[in-house]
């Protein structure tokens, strides 16, 4: 099973070690920091297999927990019981940092010979550990967490202090959101989905209560339809002057929500009602797969001219509305290993070759919609034998950044309400801002020609 568990810092230094197999040296434990923590290139695969060793590791913040073993063990059980320990360590002393565990390695000792029976994983519920291992951890902040509990048990607002005074009451709303797309060559759109967050910042007085309403696909549903055919006509005209589609609503698939969020609310009137946090927060989260506003469409066309010549050119479409920019463009075309040269023409913005990279970056300040721009590109390649040739690679995909001001997700604020009864402010009085930004994700093209 496993033959040892290991903590590492930033700087590889290692914080815990408990060997359950005598096959596990210091070799062995050197080997991950040289290959992975201090690697040139970004490791990214949670698995790493260095001489017949196979490591399963986690980072959490600044630490490597690890576990390493010679045998073909279950890799999914092996996850589940680091991040099984990593909530078992959190219960007993808080965030796992470097401080923490340097001021609880007694403590994690003997934890870790209560869950793991000569690498075989034992209990690791907190509740049962915590009857016979009574010992307590080494805190941060030990002051307030024991503010948050009294909070609890009183039955008080733990996430908003009373007595908040403002001159000017604003609520600030951001709509982020994170594109990401992988379309074929044909312009097939493979995988789509978007990935939302609502941000706001609450700057109120007193205990106000807030309700924020979208044009969630269920509520529009289940509101109720104009009932003659000129109400119909009168609000598709108006939704059609305010700039949104009133047939369109947002089918969201899943959504987490911050714990002042009311959920019996949701669950029946699909609002969003919540007493705010002062400050920034995070209201909610939400993910959808239907009906995304792709805001670009990357087509691209490579030509191979001779063996020692290749034209790559990328054409750039902008789909949304003329009277929106898009800022921070940025599109990396790669090129093949065997490079020698590039000549780039770019109709707009600039572009460059970096050879560490191996890619052409196009950078554009600002594009509108409904816009069209190209670059041509002229590839010089190094002649390459033909053992090499038969070991041709798949280019990989075309890669863009990108913001855009308005949601792909079709999210719209349909209402953003505060009542404050107590301190005699109306909602009228409420400066309100709300704000819809998208971003690029993982936004790839793929090519259809090989190395």
């Amino acid at each position: 099973m496993i033959g040892g568990v290991f903590v590492y810092n930033h700087k590889g230094e290692v914080l815990i070690s408990r060997v359950f197999r005598d096959s596990v040296t210091r070799a062995t434990i050197d080997a991950f920091r040289v290959s992975v923590i201090h690697a040139r290139h970004i490791v990214r695969s949670p698995v790493v297999n260095i001489a017949r060793t196979s490591y399963c590791y986690v980072k959490k913040g600044a630490l490597w927990v690890v576990a390493c073993t010679q045998q073909n063990v279950n890799a999914a059980l092996v996850f589940e019981f680091l991040h099984k320990m990593i909530e078992l360590f959190s219960s007993y002393f808080g965030d796992i940092t470097e401080e923490n565990i340097k001021n609880n390695f007694v403590l994690i000792y003997e934890l870790l010979d209560e869950i793991l029976d000569y690498g075989y994983p034992q209990k690791t519920d907190s509740g049962i550990l915590k009857t016979y291992i009574t010992q307590q951890g080494i805190r941060g902040q030990s002051i307030e967490e024991q503010k948050q509990i009294t909070s609890q048990v009183t039955g008080q607002i733990s996430w908003r202090r009373e007595g908040i005074k403002y001159r000017r009451n604003e609520l600030f709303l951001d709509a982020l959101e994170s594109v990401n797309l992988l379309m074929s060559p044909q312009g097939q759109v493979l995988s789509s989905h978007v990935s939302g967050r609502v941000v706001m910042k609450s700057y109120l007085s007193g205990m106000p209560e807030c309700k924020f309403g979208m044009n969630d696909k269920l509520l529009i549903d289940r509101q109720a339809k104009p009932s003659t055919p000129e109400a119909q006509t009168l609000e598709s005209q108006l939704a059609k002057r305010s700039g949104q589609n009133p047939k369109v609503g947002v089918a969201i698939d899943d959504c987490t929500f911050h714990q002042c969020v009311k959920l019996s609310k949701f669950e029946s009137e699909r609002s969003i009602s919540f007493i705010p946090p002062d400050g920034e927060f995070e209201l909610m989260r939400y993910r959808t797969t239907n009906d995304i506003t792709l805001p670009f469409r990357v087509i691209p066309l490579v030509r191979e001219t001779s063996r020692q010549h290749m034209e790559i050119k990328v054409v750039l479409k902008s789909l949304f509305k003329p009277s929106l920019n898009a800022q921070h463009v940025e599109i990396k075309i790669p090129t093949p290993p065997n490079t020698a040269g590039v000549k780039v023409i770019a109709l707009k913005g600039r572009a460059r070759y970096k050879a560490g990279e191996n890619s052409i970056v196009w950078k554009i300040k600002k594009i509108a919609g409904m816009r069209e721009t190209q670059l041509t590109t002229d590839v010089e390649l190094l002649a390459t034998s033909e053992t090499s040739k038969s070991k041709q690679q798949t280019r990989p995909p075309i890669s863009m950044n990108f913001e855009v001001p308005f949601a792909c997700s079709g999210l719209k604020v349909r209402y953003l309400k505060v009542f404050e009864p107590k301190l005699n402010y109306s909602d009228h009085d409420v400066v309100k801002w709300v704000r819809y930004i998208s971003k690029s994700g993982l936004y790839e093209t793929r090519t259809q020609s090989n190395y």
